[in-house]
């Protein structure tokens, strides 16, 4: 199961064990169960902290659980942790073992402190990127607290739990037996669900800070380049971000950041955060802007209220809220979101293993979910808006290479139908005006990004797509407050250019205190 350099890899790891492990397999006559077995014995062979057992104590088979001897501390796998779950394996089989967490200390200490019993099932995939955050901090959870108990399960391994649950989606989390969430959540979200206090304390903390010389508002590679930047002037620095990392957290490979031959979205985020906080820079993450008050006066302080009902001020602003999936608005779409509508199909593709599903969008973006899902589902219908597809070349030739794809140009997805979960949709021939009826079980869709500037409606100059007009130093039409990245009028979304972009928009804000800082003539 694991080659030569990855025993010889977590071999390494496995010597900072400081207490035993044993490995404790449920296991029947599959395929699956002795592959599953094979690993766990690699495993328990790299170290002498590490043993193997068999007991037929769990429904679910093959699954394990990693269990710190003599104590009420373990954690469960049910499928064999590979692919992007590989990493969730060694943390798990390190933390279970006595290694350290590097998570915040009083972070571990409200976990410590949950009062009450918590069963967590997530149910995951091993091509999401986004499921690992959730199954880690569930697993460490834990960990930390007896009382608390999870089990990460492999959605496509364990096709009939899937279908009896409604699971369309991935990462879906369970609480004792109950939906609890869905989609990325860190560790800090999850206990802002189960500490119901967290909110109105983060709010305090937050409404007592000073005013900041900088504060960027946004935790994408704009808003990260942005706050390091100005950090690096020696300037007091905030950054509020609803999630750290943007957009990034839902990309999967990404190959043109120069210097980074290849790296993925989640891991390039983590990096993001890991840099920023080498420099002395007040980040509040899980705060969300709701309204910008601009300075009443040249050279004033300008307010950010949050969602939570606290405010920032600051003598400058970066705003770099990033964008978000863009959605069709037709009957069902929402209604059937993560019951069959999806948007991310290296997330939840193998969960519609074999069954028959559509793709909205005929881009780069788009062709490339076509190409992937082909690969696992039964059959795949492209459907594009436009006369013809927008995707390069390559990719609409490897696209219709494949046998078991359609591709409708000229036709408009007008509405999603279901019971429950997605049946089918139905577009519209716009050469004809003829309304057609496809069925299936997935839509993925794949139509581009809208900037997340409602907020910002009537304060700043926005362009009629309601991105953020910026100038060649990245200033907004409000004096001391400017704006970078996917958010702006600058072409070309890119992770590159809006790293770049945040980089110059810090630069303008503190050419800006400068300035209106300077002693009278």
């Amino acid at each position: 199961m694991l080659d030569a350099n990855l025993k010889t890899q977590l071999k390494g790891y496995l010597e900072r064990l400081t207490l035993p492990v044993e490995l404790v397999a449920s296991l029947d006559d599959s395929a699956k169960s002795a592959e599953l077995k094979e690993l766990l014995q690699e495993i328990a062979s790299l170290s002498d902290k590490v043993t193997f057992a068999e007991a037929d104590e769990d429904m679910r088979k093959p699954s394990f659980a990693i269990v710190r001897p003599g104590t009420d501390i373990s954690v469960r796998f049910a499928g064999i942790p590979m692919g992007h779950e590989f990493t969730s394996l060694v943390l798990a089989l390190l933390q279970v073992g006595g290694h350290p967490s590097k998570e915040a200390q009083d972070t571990i200490e409200r976990v410590k402190g949950l009062d009450g019993d918590y069963t967590f099932e997530t149910y995951f995939s091993l091509s999401c990127q986004n499921c690992p955050d959730v199954v880690q901090a569930l697993n460490l959870m834990s960990v930390l607290n007896p009382r608390i108990r999870h089990t990460a399960i492999d959605g496509a391994l364990f096709q009939d739990e899937v279908e009896k649950r409604g699971v369309m989606a991935v990462p879906s989390i369970f609480l004792n037996s109950l939906p609890f969430g869905q989609g990325r959540m860190s560790l800090e979200q999850i206990l802002a669900k189960l500490d119901t206090g967290a909110g109105e304390r983060a709010a305090e903390e937050i409404a007592a800070k000073k005013p900041y010389d900088v504060l960027v508002v946004g935790g994408g590679p704009a808003g990260a380049a942005a706050a390091i930047y100005a950090a690096r002037k020696g300037i007091r620095t905030g950054i509020a971000a609803e999630r750290f990392g943007g957009q990034v957290l839902d990309t999967m490979g990404i190959e043109n950041f120069i210097s980074v031959s290849h790296t993925e979205g989640p891991k390039m985020a983590a990096e993001l955060a890991a840099h920023v906080k080498d420099y002395e820079v007040d980040v509040m993450d899980l705060q969300t802007a709701t309204r910008l008050v601009p300075a009443t006066q040249p050279g004033g302080l300008a307010t950010v209220e949050l969602q939570n009902g606290a405010t920032l001020k600051a003598k400058t602003i970066v705003l770099s809220p990033g964008a978000r999936w863009r959605q069709m608005n037709v009957p069902g779409e929402a209604e059937y979101r993560n019951k069959g509508v999806a948007y991310c199909p290296h997330c939840d593709g193998p969960l519609f293993k074999g069954k028959r599903v559509a793709v909205i969008g005929g881009g780069n973006s788009g062709v490339e979910a076509a190409i992937d899902l082909a690969g696992i589902v039964g059959h795949v219908t492209l459907i594009e808006f436009d006369t013809a597809l927008r995707a390069d070349a390559v990719l609409q030739r490897k696209l219709l290479s494949l046998k078991n794809v359609d591709v409708f140009t000229n036709a408009q997805t007008t509405e999603i139908t279901g019971d429950q979960k997605v049946g089918g949709l139905v577009y519209k021939d716009r050469a004809t005006g003829e309304l057609k009826t496809v069925a299936l079980e997935g839509v993925f869709i794949q139509i581009g990004l809208v900037p997340n500037t409602d907020w910002l409606k009537g304060v700043v100059e926005l362009s009629k797509h309601g991105e953020i007009i910026v100038d060649a130093k990245g200033q907004t039409s409000l004096p001391g407050v400017f704006a970078a990245g996917d958010a702006t009028t600058v072409p070309f979304k890119q992770i590159i250019i809006a790293a770049g972009d945040g980089a110059k928009a810090a630069l303008g804000a503190f050419d800006h205190l400068m300035r209106t800082s300077a002693p009278a003539a």
